[in-house]
């Protein structure tokens, strides 16, 4: 059976609008966000002041990872990202829909995250005093508005992408150049960078494979880029460049950002905070009006980040529900409206009950809890992706293409396996029952579709088999 990632070229090509610099700006605009505007206290609370270093490590395994994209990328210049290198390599339908779903469910858990970073921040900036519940609430109905302008239908045009993009960065420049004026005022405590501080007596390895699987939340995005490929001038030749130079970019403002947090602010005031870089800019500058817009700044970054993630999640949703794969419901567009609003309808729901179940338990952080149940479910991926460089080395293709080598790519799966691994990673059992719960929705809804479908064929073949005997 022909895949239907793998059509014949029946309509028109996409317009290649994408330069390098606008290639860069989207790369850049889609890893920052949530998480490092939230996460800082968390992976501070992990390894304590040396927040930096798990940071460097994500950018490692990310950097690795990215490399084996850039193969796939620029041998296989299309859409699709994962789902179609996986098929490629190895064919099977199922496997295929397990990574499209997986990315899928990354995109929930990372907008369900985005949405309490946002409640927690208006909070902040409205001064309000509403508890857990109230803040819940807040993420609940912010949720609830990403899906009405999801369905009402969002032009992602790449000026609006350039203007997010300067708008995230200049939050995150702003801590950094507060922070350096109150350093150089003498008010930073340097010695806590280099302090290991491990909660609960955990072993200082296990604690920083906590913290980097964590940070690895603020790394992801890099990979959407892919799906870019044919809408992107020579992707061949720029997407090496410009994928590595965004991935360093932003790896420089997150170590510069967590360096300085830890200076200017105590990990105990950190830890457990939703807003820690309001609470950076509050201790560097308490006098400095600035530090009121920067919870706006956040909300604005993590709103972002909400809307890009659920406008993915409902489209590949529907994808595979137009492929046969998932029940033909999903696939149900909007006469008036023209966007996919069973499948906006469903996401939403799941990131629904994601906010509640997780904002109920009164243990850790929800934005910490959603943040690395994403990273859980995208370093299952990445460890499939850099295993999938090395078994498509034998198809040979007629154009010149990005070569990650043979070590980077193994690197890349054992790294990417290291921190998936619970007795390695030192993840909370949560995020596993998280994914699996996901896991599990997914299997079933394939399997009613499978079930389905069969009976259908059945049934047409037993209704031919009656029209040739009469």
């Amino acid at each position: 059976m022909t895949s239907t990632l793998e059509t014949k070229e029946a309509q028109p090509e996409l317009k290649r609008a994408i330069g390098p610099r606008l290639l860069l700006l989207f790369i850049i605009g889609d890893i920052l966000g949530t998480g490092i505007y939230a996460l800082t206290g968390q992976v501070a609370a992990e390894v304590g002041g040396a927040a930096w270093l798990p940071f460097l490590l994500a950018f490692g395994v990310a950097t690795v990872t990215a490399f084996s994209y850039l193969e796939l990328v620029t041998k296989y210049p299309q859409a699709a990202g994962a789902a179609l290198y996986v098929h490629k390599a190895f064919g099977i339908h199922f496997v295929t829909f397990l990574v499209c779903f997986i990315v899928m469910c990354s995109g929930i858990t990372s907008a369900s995250a985005a949405s309490r970073a946002f409640a927690s921040n208006l909070v902040v900036g409205f001064g309000l005093d509403l508890g857990n519940v109230g803040i819940m609430l807040i993420a609940l109905a912010f949720i609830v508005i990403v899906m009405a302008v999801n369905f009402r239908g969002v032009t992602e045009g790449v000026i609006l992408n350039v203007i997010l993009t300067l708008i995230e960065l200049s939050g995150l420049l702003l801590v950094i150049f507060i922070s350096l004026w109150a350093i150089g005022g003498g008010q930073a405590d340097f010695s806590r960078v280099v302090a290991f501080d491990t909660p609960d007596d955990k072993a200082v390895w296990v604690a920083l494979s906590t913290a980097t699987s964590l940070a690895f939340f603020a790394m992801v995005g890099f990979e959407d880029s892919v799906n870019m490929a044919e809408e992107t001038k020579d992707p061949s030749r720029i997407f090496p460049r410009i994928m590595l130079t965004g991935l360093g970019i932003t790896a420089v403002v997150y170590v510069l950002v967590s360096i300085c947090a830890v200076a200017l602010v105590p990990v105990g005031e950190l830890a457990g905070n939703d807003t820690p870089l309001v609470t950076v800019v509050q201790t560097a500058a308490p006098g400095f009006p600035i530090g009121e817009l920067l919870p706006f700044i956040s909300m604005f970054a993590v709103a972002n980040t909400a809307l890009i993630n659920m406008m993915m999640a409902s489209r590949l949703l529907y994808g595979m529900s137009r492929q046969g794969v998932l029940p033909p419901f999903l696939a149900r567009v909007h006469a008036a409206r023209r966007t996919p609003w069973a499948a906006i309808l469903f996401t939403t729901g799941i990131a629904l009950l994601l906010i509640t179940y997780v904002s109920l338990d009164p243990e850790g952080s929800v934005v910490a809890v959603l943040g690395g149940t994403t990273s859980l479910l995208l370093l299952s991926v990445f460890a499939v992706v850099n295993a999938t460089v090395l078994v498509l080395r034998r198809e040979k293709v007629d154009h010149h293409h990005f070569n990650a080598g043979r070590v980077l790519p193994v690197i890349g799966v054992i790294s990417c396996v290291y921190l998936v691994l619970p007795w390695s990673s030192g993840r909370p059992a949560i995020q596993y029952q998280i994914a699996g719960i996901l896991l599990a929705i997914g299997i079933v809804l394939w399997a009613v579709t499978w079930f389905v479908n069969r009976t259908i064929r059945n049934r047409k073949s037993e209704l031919s088999d009656v029209s040739e005997l009469t």
